[in-house]
């Protein structure tokens, strides 16, 4: 299967570019795969680029989870990690993915300095 990089996704979710996303359509057409760097990548440009809001990239991670053409690494920990961000957006999306990712391949806790991480299951927050 085909994969994309940051930049195609970018372009398929922003529609900002009507050459590239032509482009971009086409190749992804017979199927692609969007590893959870470039999802977390695109995820970043959305907020600093485009300024979408906390609701709107959840909305753009569910959009992905359910496309005919896309195929998300590990959907189940994407979806996971979905849920959790929903849950509190001010953890941030790369976060809830790593603590998912973590949970997934049975490695924890989790060791961080960030307090608001802290609070989720299987989180350890670190003395300061």
């Amino acid at each position: 299967m085909r994969a994309v990089d940051t930049d195609v996704l970018v372009r398929l979710l922003v529609r900002d570019d009507p050459a590239q996303v032509e482009a971009a359509e086409r190749f992804v057409a017979a199927g692609a795969w969007i590893s959870q760097v470039v999802l977390v990548e695109t995820l970043w440009v959305l907020e600093s680029v485009y300024e979408v809001d906390a609701r709107g990239r959840a909305r753009a991670v569910e959009m992905l989870l359910g496309h005919r053409e896309l195929t998300l690494q590990e959907p189940e920990v994407v979806a996971r990690a979905l849920a959790a961000f929903r849950r509190d957006p001010s953890l941030g999306f790369s976060d809830c993915l790593v603590v998912e990712g973590a949970r997934k391949a049975g490695h924890g806790p989790v060791g961080t300095f960030d307090r608001r991480l802290a609070r989720i299951e299987g989180v350890e927050l670190l003395g300061r």
